[in-house]
Formats: structure tokens, sequence, C-alpha cells
């Protein structure tokens, strides 16, 4: 007779209908102990599912409390993480990609039997019908999204979205205004109504929502600061302001003397469409800077539609309105502003998204920067040591030193002056030093060049190499003269003594 079963050991039967169930008190995510059931076609199947369970909760990995497919469980995510804790912009893009997307094809899937190779199907089917790469990449952040939540509440142990393969998607070209095309731009708006919106887009770069969403309270004449606190989103069908994108997005922003005439231009003219609105007038909550002729708030997509429409018929090259953005950012990088600085003008929450996205580069920039290189180039030739290195007596070859041939003294070897007398030698090396502050000869003259004027510099090293041949042309007259000596006969005196002592 078969011993009786420990507590919690759990128990293995079969069927009607031909499977085999196994069965045992496991702790569940909801807090409680519950009868949990696994199956197989076989009992020793039946029995490993078991054991992989139990094993599971000696871990402290709680079973979960019900059995979620995929589409219950992504709606009941964005009910209860999404739309308490994210922005209402990122709950209608969440949601959207949910319905349309995920639900449809995956929505029937046991939440714990979705596999990698499964999302990986999904995905390359929505390549083939011909989605676009950002499509796929936003369908997978959200899935990845869902079940990184679906892994802190232990209802499955790994997130396979994050495991599969997406095409790498690159950004579109973007080419900004140049300085003198916004210019134009500004000029050409001067008797547009939005004037004072454009100027401030182009300024201070602000964003589409930023700008339409300022209030009047948020512009201090008196201390000359604008703050941006807010921007204008449609939600659900309905324009409303809510919170900026990012906390770094909250800044204050000098307000400039072009900027306050064009506000000041703007609020008379509000003051007279309020005037004509008459009971008509609904901007009295809101307190917007730019409304339509009846005080609402102006629809974004009609917004580009003026600014397009201003472009086309002033002959401006039209770009996206959230390009001007990149152009202020390109202005601030040309005109020398540290990116610290324009990441904060911008309110980007991290800089590196000012430099690598927003700041382009162009022709004229790299013209400019290239032709530093160049100058420097050619400030560090030297064709007054190419020309006392041909006269050497070595009759070592001096290898070429500038762009046009000539010699340079940054190319000669240390021991070229070998066969000079030590004397020569050694009076040079103590009265200049070459290169480092030993007095060694440096490989890269560069690290001790001098930061300042390149006409200073230039003179300095002029004068320089005229001491150094001052002291060359010194020594070798001394040697010359001393070698000199040796070769004269003794002098005689012109007096008579000397035939007095032959003759004695």
């Amino acid at each position: 007779m078969a011993g009786r079963r420990a507590v919690g050991e759990g128990t293995i039967y079969r069927r009607k209908d031909g499977r085999y169930e196994a069965a045992a008190y496991l702790p569940t995510t909801a807090g409680f102990r519950k009868r949990i059931r696994v199956y197989g076609k076989t009992r020793e199947v039946a029995f490993a599912r078991l054991v992989e369970l139990k094993s599971q909760a000696q871990k402290g990995i709680a079973v979960p409390e019900r059995t979620w497919r995929l589409g219950p469980y992504l709606d009941y995510w964005l009910e209860t993480i999404v739309r308490p804790y994210r922005r209402p912009k990122t709950y209608e893009l969440y949601e959207s990609v949910v319905r349309l997307s995920l639900k449809p094809r995956l929505g029937s899937q046991p939440l714990t039997k979705i596999t990698v190779p499964m999302v990986q199907t999904f995905l390359n089917e929505q390549q083939t019908r011909g989605s676009s790469v950002r499509k796929s990449q936003v369908i997978r952040t959200v899935l990845s999204s869902a079940l990184s939540r679906a892994v802190r509440e232990e209802l499955i142990t790994r997130n396979v979205a994050r495991l599969v393969e997406v095409p790498t998607w690159e950004r579109g070209e973007i080419r900004p205004w140049s300085i003198e095309e916004a210019h134009r731009f500004l000029y050409e708006a001067r008797d547009n109504p939005l004037h004072a919106a454009f100027t401030l887009l182009v300024l201070y770069g602000l964003r589409r929502g930023e700008l339409l969403g300022l209030r009047w309270e948020d512009v201090d004449f008196e201390t000359g600061v604008i703050r941006i606190r807010q921007q204008i989103q449609r939600v659900g069908g309905v324009l409303e302001p809510g919170p900026v994108k990012t906390s770094a997005g909250k800044r204050d922003l000098p307000l400039l003397g072009l900027t306050e005439a064009a506000l000041r231009a703007q609020h008379r003219r509000q003051v007279e469409a309020r005037q004509a609105a008459g009971n008509e007038w609904h901007g009295e909550r809101l307190g917007l800077v730019f409304t339509t002729s009846t005080g609402r708030p102006i629809e974004p997509n009609n917004f580009v539609r003026s600014f397009q429409r201003l472009c086309r018929e002033r002959g401006v090259r039209i770009i996206k309105v959230h390009h001007i953005r990149h152009t202020t950012a390109t202005m601030l990088k040309n005109l020398g502003v540290p990116a610290r600085d324009a990441q904060l003008i911008l309110g980007h929450s991290q800089v590196s998204v000012t430099q690598q996205i927003y700041q382009h580069g162009d022709v004229a920039s790299h013209r400019s920067a290239l032709e530093r290189v160049e100058a420097v180039l050619v400030d560090n030739r030297t064709p007054a040591d190419g020309a006392a290195g041909a006269g050497d007596d070595t009759g070592d070859e001096m290898p070429a030193g500038g762009i046009d041939g000539s010699r340079s003294r940054q190319v000669l070897p240390s021991g070229s002056n070998a066969k000079r007398p030590d004397g020569l030698v050694s009076t040079i090396r103590t009265g200049v030093k070459f290169g480092g502050p030993t007095g060694a000869r440096t490989q890269d003259t560069l690290l001790k060049r001098s930061r300042g004027d390149p006409i200073a510099t230039r003179i300095t090293e002029v004068r320089r190499l005229a001491y150094v041949r001052m002291q060359m042309c010194f020594v070798g007259a001394v040697a010359v003269a001393a070698d000199r000596q040796d070769h004269l006969p003794e002098p005689r005196c012109t007096c008579d003594c000397h035939r007095k002592e032959a003759a004695a």
C-alpha cells in the first residue's frame, strides 16, 4: 500500500479526454494560495510542468492570478498604467497602435505563449505590407513597454519584444534655413497677422505647441522675460492646453527688443479683434497671445497652412515649421554660442539632442573651418630654415617641410648638427631652446604653439630665427678669426733693433 502524499505535493490523474492533469496549491501574484492546474499528453509531461511551477514558487516567483491573453492584458495596461501616468497624447498613440496593429494579429495569443519568432514574423509581415520602418519601430516599442510591465507583475519571465530585430530607421535629410533665408522670411512676414508668432519661432526656436499655447500672463514686459509653461495640443478632438513636452521645456527666455515690439503690436491687434467680435469673443478663459478672430486657440494645422502660404507667395524656400527650430539651433552654433546655452534656450533635456539632431552643418561653415586649418598649416612653414639646411655640410638630404615643398624645422632630425664644431652647437643650444622647456627638439611644434594672434606669433617666430642666425654668424666669425690667427707669420717691429743685433 502506497504511503500518503505529503502536504503540497500535488496530485496527478488522467482526465476523461485522455490528457493528464497535475494540480497543487501555490502562491499567486494576488497574495493568496490557489489550486493551480497544468496539463500534458502524458503523465511525465504533466508532472514536469508541475515540478517547474513548484520550483519557481520556492524561488519566490508567484503564479499569475489569472491566465492572460495579450489582447485583454493590453487593454488592462492602457487603462491602469498608461492613462494615469502618461501624457494624453502618449495614451492616444499607444491606444491606436494596440487597436489597429497588435490586437488584430496577436491579441488572441496567451501572454505566456508569445515567442520571439511569433513577434518577428508579425513585424516582418508589417514590412511586407508596405508599412514604414518607423511604424514597425513604434509597434515594437509599444509591445515592449506592455511586456515590461507584465514582467514586473511576474506574469511572464522575459520580454520577447526586446529580442526581435527591426530595420534601422534613418531620419530624412533636414535642410534648415540659412541666416539670409531666415532674415528674408521675417522681412516678407512683416505685414502678416502672424508676424509676432513667426518672429518668436525664428528667434527662440519654440515648438509649435509652445508658441500657440503662450499666454499674456507668461509675457512680463516689466522684467523683460518670456516664460514657457504650457502648450496647445489636440486631445480627443479638442484643443486644450497641457504641460510642455519635458521638464526642461519649462524655461525663461529674455524679451528682446525685436520680440517686444512684435508682441505689443500683436496685443493692439488682439484688442481690435476683441472689440470687433463683441459677444462672440471666447478668449478670456485661456488668455492666449495668438488666437483666431473670435479668441479661440489656433488650429496647429491651420497655422502650418498659413506659414506655407506665406512662403509660397513671397518666394521663400518652404520647410517644415518644426525645422525652423533646427534653423535657430544651427544659427546659435554658427554664431559660437556654447552648446549648453543652446540646449537651455531650446528646452532640450540633454545637450546631445541639441548637438546631434538639431544643429546642422553647411558648406559655408565647413569652408570656414577648413580655411582655419589651412591657415595653421601655411603659417607653420619656415622657408628660412629650409635655406639654411640647403647649405649644411652634413651632406644629408633634408625632407620637404611645407605644403609647397619648402623645408621646415619641424621635420629636421635632432642630430642634424652632429658635424658642426662642438663649441658652435653648444653655444646655439645654450642660447636658444629648441622646442620644449628642457631644450630638446619636439616632434610636433604645434603642441607649443601660441594660441594668440597669428600675426603676433609670426613676428615672434621671425625674431627668434633672426636671433639664432645672429648667434650662428657671430660664432662663425669667431671661429674663422681664430683659425687665421694660427697661420699668420710672427709680427716684426719697424725699428732697427734687429740690425744692431745682427751686427753685434
